[in-house]
Order: C-alpha cells, then sequence, then structure tokens
C-alpha cells in the first residue's frame, strides 16, 4: 500500500509545472485551450493513468465514463470497423480452442488454455467487442449523459460488425485448410453442441458469460497497468470454457463454420443459438454489473464525471428519442446557459474553434448585428476533440480548461462590444462540434448562424460525423456560410432566381450595405438572348420586393450559371449567394455548385441558406 499523500504529490507536479512554464514561457495563444485538454489527459479520468495504488469506485466509474465518450460518439465507419476487427480475433479464440480440444481429445483444462487469446487482443487492442459494450455505453445512459436511440444505434453497429468479422474468420477456416482432421472435427462438435443446447440452458449460461465479460471491463478499467489487465483478462475468459458457458461472438462464429461445412441450417442456428446467447450476455453484462456497479458509486459520480452534474444531463424525452427530441449526447463541457425567446432581440451565434484566427468572422457578424435595433452576437468557443482521444477532467481541470478559453475569448468580447451590441460567450469541449452547433442554436433561440468555411476543424467535423442526419432535419435557423477572401464587403454581387435562401441573402447585403456602405450588383441569369426581357423584368420586380432599387441589375444571358458568377464577382470582392433549391449542407457535402464557385473565386463568398419546409426527398435530392 503506498502511503504516499495524494495531495502533496499533486502540489509538487504542480510547482514543477510552474517552474516550467517559467523557463519556457507561456505556451502559445492559439493553443492554450488544448494544451489545457492534453493536461488534462493525465489525471484520474484519462485511461491508464496513475493516481494511487487503488482507486475508488467513484474513480473507476469517471474512467468508464470517460472512454464511453469517445466510443458512443464514434463514427459509424471506424466503430463498424473496429467491431469487424474484434470479429475476426474472435476467430483466433475458435481456431485455438478447436485445435487443442482436437490434440487434447477433449481435455476440459488443456483444449481451454489458449481459448482467451482473442479476447486478449481485443482488450489490449481497444477493438469494439459488443459484450463489452453492455458496460461503458450503458453507464453514460444510466446517467442520462446519452440517449437510449444512440446507445442502440452503438450496439447494433458493433454487433454487426463482429458478426461479419465472425463470418470472415469461419470462413477462412472452413475453406482456407486451416484445421487438421481432428481440429475439423472438434469445430464441428463445438458448433452443434451449443446449438442442441436447450434454449433457457444457453439463456442462462449466457447471462454468467455477460457478467464475466462486464465484469472484466470494470476490473480493468480499475488496473493500474497492462499486465494487471492481461492477467484479469485471460483468468475471466479462461473461465468462459471451463463453466460450459457461451458468448455470443464466439457462438456466432461456431455456427457459422458448420454452417460453411454443410453440417447445421443457419436459421434455426441463429434463433436457437445465437439469440438466447446474445439476449443472456446482455442482460447479464447489463444488469448483474453494469447496474450492480452504478449504485455502488457515491451519489457524487456525475458531478466527478462530468462538468455541470446533474444539471447537464439529457432530459427524459431527449433521453428517450435522442435527436429527434435535440440531442443525443452531452458534450464533455458545455457552459452555454439556456436562453429564454425574446421577439424583440436579434441572436447571433458565431461558433469558433480558434479565438485568434476568427476575429474577421466576429466583425462580419458584429457588422450585421450593429444593424439591429436590438441584437445579441453569441461567440461560442468548440473545441473539437481529435479521434481516438479518452478526455476525462477533475473538477480543477475542466476549470482550467474554462479559464483558459474564458481568457482567449476576451478580446473577442471587446470586439463586439465595439460595436454597440450585447456580447455573449461560451465553451464546449465535444467530440460532435457540428451538433453542438445545431445544440446551441436551438437552445439560445438563434435568428442566424455565422460561421466559417476554408480549413475549419467545426465544418470538418461535420462531414466526419453525421451529415445525413443533419441533412434530413429543418434547419434551426438562418445559416451563413463565409468563406474569407479579407472580408471585403466593399462591392458585393448577389445572384439571385427567387426563392427564401436569396430573400436571406438580400436581407444580408442590406445590413452590410447600412453597416459598411457597399455597393451591391444582383445578378440574374437566363438560358438566351430570347429571355434577357423577361429575366430584365423578374430581376426589377425582385428588386423591389427586396427595397434594393437603386442598385446595379445585370442579366446574364449565357445560360451558364457558374461562368456567369465567376465573370460578375471579377471586378468586385464579396459574392452572396443562395441555397437555392437544394440546400447549403447538401451542396457543401456533395460538391455541386457552390464548392465548385469556391474553387474558381478568389473573393470572400457568403453562403445562405433559410429553413423551409422541404421533404426529406427535396432536402437530399432537390426538386424536379
Amino acid at each position: 500500500m503506498n502511503d504516499s499523500d495524494p495531495s502533496a504529490e499533486a502540489g509538487t507536479t504542480r510547482e514543477a509545472e510552474m517552474t516550467q512554464e517559467q523557463d519556457t514561457g507561456p505556451p502559445d495563444e492559439v493553443d492554450a485551450v488544448r494544451d489545457a485538454v492534453e493536461r488534462s489527459r493525465s489525471g484520474a479520468p484519462a485511461v491508464g493513468a496513475v493516481v494511487r495504488d487503488r482507486f475508488s469506485s467513484d474513480e473507476v466509474f469517471q474512467r468508464i465514463v470517460a472512454a464511453a465518450d469517445e466510443e458512443i460518439t464514434s463514427g459509424s465507419r471506424e466503430l463498424l470497423f473496429s467491431s469487424i476487427a474484434a470479429g475476426l480475433a474472435i476467430s483466433i479464440t475458435v481456431l485455438l480452442y478447436s485445435s487443442l480440444y482436437g490434440s487434447t481429445d477433449g481435455h476440459p483444462i488443456l483444449s481451454a488454455l489458449l481459448y482467451p487469446l482473442g479476447f486478449i487482443y481485443i482488450i489490449i487492442g481497444g477493438y469494439q467487442l459488443y459484450t463489452e459494450n453492455t458496460l461503458p455505453p450503458v453507464a453514460l445512459t444510466l446517467e442520462r449523459l446519452a440517449s437510449v436511440p444512440a446507445l442502440l444505434r452503438h450496439w447494433l453497429i458493433v454487433i454487426i460488425g463482429n458478426f461479419i468479422g465472425g463470418t470472415i474468420g469461419a470462413a477462412v477456416l472452413a475453406w482456407g485448410g486451416v484445421f487438421s482432421p481432428e481440429a475439423e472435427e472438434a469445430a464441428v462438435y463445438l458448433g452443434t453442441h451449443g446449438a442442441e443446447t436447450p434454449w433457457f440452458d444457453l439463456f442462462f449460461k449466457a447471462a454468467f458469460a455477460g457478467l464475466i465479460v462486464a465484469g472484466v471491463v470494470w476490473v480493468a478499467f480499475a488496473s493500474r497497468d497492462t499486465i494487471s489487465r492481461l492477467v484479469v483478462v485471460y483468468l475471466a475468459f479462461l473461465a468462459i470454457p471451463l463453466g460450459n458457458l457461451f458468448h455470443v461472438v464466439t457462438s456466432f462464429t461456431e455456427l457459422a463454420y458448420v454452417v460453411f461445412v454443410g453440417e447445421y441450417p443457419l436459421l434455426p442456428g441463429l434463433t436457437g443459438f445465437v439469440l438466447p446467447v446474445l439476449l443472456g450476455n446482455t442482460i447479464g453484462g447489463v444488469v448483474l454489473v453494469t447496474i450492480v456497479n452504478y449504485y455502488q458509486t457515491s451519489e457524487e459520480r456525475l458531478e466527478s464525471a462530468r462538468f455541470g452534474g446533474a444539471d447537464s444531463r439529457l432530459t427524459p424525452t431527449e433521453w428517450l428519442l435522442g435527436g429527434i427530441a435535440g440531442r443525443s449526447f452531452v458534450p464533455l463541457i458545455d457552459t452555454v446557459e439556456e436562453t429564454a425567446a425574446d421577439p424583440d432581440t436579434f441572436r447571433i451565434l458565431v461558433p469558433i474553434a480558434n479565438p485568434r484566427t476568427e476575429s474577421a468572422l466576429v466583425n462580419f457578424a458584429s457588422t450585421l448585428a450593429s444593424q439591429k435595433e436590438s441584437a445579441v452576437v453569441h461567440v461560442v468557443h468548440i473545441v473539437q476533440l481529435p479521434d481516438q482521444t479518452i478526455a476525462g477532467y477533475s473538477m480543477d481541470q475542466r476549470q482550467q480548461i474554462i479559464d483558459e478559453s474564458d481568457s482567449q475569448l476576451e478580446g473577442i468580447r471587446e470586439t463586439v462590444e465595439s460595436y454597440n451590441v450585447g456580447v455573449e460567450t461560451s465553451t464546449v469541449v465535444t467530440y460532435r462540434s457540428f451538433e453542438e452547433i445545431f445544440r446551441t442554436a436551438e437552445r439560445k433561440h438563434t435568428d442566424l448562424v455565422v460561421m466559417n468555411w476554408e480549413v475549419n476543424d467545426l465544418w470538418d467535423a461535420a462531414r466526419a460525423e453525421r451529415p445525413l442526419g443533419e441533412l434530413t432535419q429543418q434547419l434551426p435557423c438562418d445559416f451563413l456560410v463565409l468563406r474569407e477572401r479579407d472580408l471585403d464587403a466593399s462591392r458585393i454581387v448577389l445572384p439571385t432566381a427567387g426563392g427564401p435562401d436569396s430573400d436571406l441573402s438580400a436581407e444580408v447585403v442590406k445590413l452590410l450595405r447600412s453597416g459598411t456602405g457597399s455597393e451591391i450588383t444582383l445578378l440574374h441569369i437566363v438560358d438566351g438572348p430570347d429571355e434577357r426581357e423577361a429575366g430584365e423584368q423578374f430581376l426589377e420586380e425582385w428588386a423591389a420586393e427586396h427595397g434594393l432599387e437603386d442598385v446595379t441589375l445585370e442579366v446574364d444571358d449565357s445560360g451558364d450559371v457558374e461562368d456567369a458568377i465567376c465573370r460578375a464577382v471579377e471586378d468586385n470582392t464579396m459574392l452572396v449567394i443562395g441555397a437555392t433549391e437544394r440546400g447549403l449542407l447538401s451542396r457543401l457535402v456533395s460538391g455541386s455548385l457552390h464548392l465548385d464557385i469556391i474553387e474558381d473565386i478568389d473573393k470572400s463568398i457568403v453562403l445562405a441558406e433559410r429553413p423551409t419546409k422541404r421533404s426529406l426527398y427535396e432536402r437530399l435530392f432537390g426538386r424536379r
């Protein structure tokens, strides 16, 4: 037992850090918050960090929540391939178990000695195995930090990936000439033996196996080092064959093998063998371990694991319905406060990844706000955690991150205040940056979101996370996405063919003209000279309807929309263009017209989209 005082050790460590900072100088302002995140990984929540010889149950829970944050927010592709790798690793267990079973004539102990090897690969390698996921994601769900749909999505992807990997491994074992004749006979016996076991016997045997696997996960997070975890994993998984228990992925792989060699039909094997094992593993892992271990922790477990404690939980409706009712996951740190709807206040949300380099974006939003009678600019600093990061924070570490971010946002607040408009700032640390933008807009009753495009971590993360989900729901408010080229709004081109997004573009250019004296050119493109007169009439009427009668009107009869826009912008400084019938987000993700224009034009570009009542088909593919 280590008798050293952890608080004294922490104090010594902090003194050393302060000395080092004095020697090397303060970190660059751009990376200060990310550095704080990096430093926080050495605290108790970070997997593998050693604080003292033994973790309390609260600390174990905190470490599990930190790991579950990454797991349940993983992209579908990464999650699927990780689970496929786990299924392939299980085929190693089937190979070794069958080989030893055949060579030892079914000796109950000798045949099982190498059974745990595939599971060791999985746990030490960090692959996704279904039975392991009855603990960390469930802990998040019990705390209402993740929704039930998010948990079910996670489980579904993992079990499908495990089964794919197991199927591939079983096919190689069946047709690759890997087994000796004795091993082939043993593999057939093991596969058919499980399938011939009574349904309820399988269920209860699988429940005990689920208890063992979920228990291994808990103990592994309580272990101090890799050797300890190896010993625990080996002994625990050795108990499965010794106790004649059943693990769903192993059972599925064994069944797939006997199906491939023609010794057993697929459908009866799935319903009479794999299904009861799946249910038993799930019930055993969730009820016998997760819930029991969850309630042995103290009432302060959530406060120690998450910023905001119980106040940051999902609402009951969000917990049951996920993103349909709001959000499906609570970010690691979220200082955004709910705001009551106020129709007399125009609210602009500006999500930024770097407070120092995105000042032009804030100036643009402040210019728009300054032309409103009552306006508030809310700048939210979103710290996007990279993939494969497990981040947990003590209360002091969380406060350090918030303080660092708040310090960086001080200059932003001064900038907005210089426009004589209200200003709010907040910080969010999350794996899902783009989803948090939508959620923050809803919580703050935002009228307009202004965000950057072009080497922007927040938008890049949107394309990697769940673009389809965002495309198929209504926007929470108006959106402006900027591609900066010095952000000069002195001479603006606004192409229009009508529609709500062009209406938004008109409102934007009018505000810019009021704030900066911009010169505005309206552009309408027709298919040929025969349509020029009708095009001129349309443009005149549209300009009059939007209070832009005194601007320059230009009709292009080339019929080539992209070339016409490029020509019109050559002698101007900014392009403001609506999303038209297909939607801004769908165009940005699919790389259609607007992306081509962005690449071709070396000027500032503002892309505008207004919420509409498009159907699912129309939002994905456009109107026909």
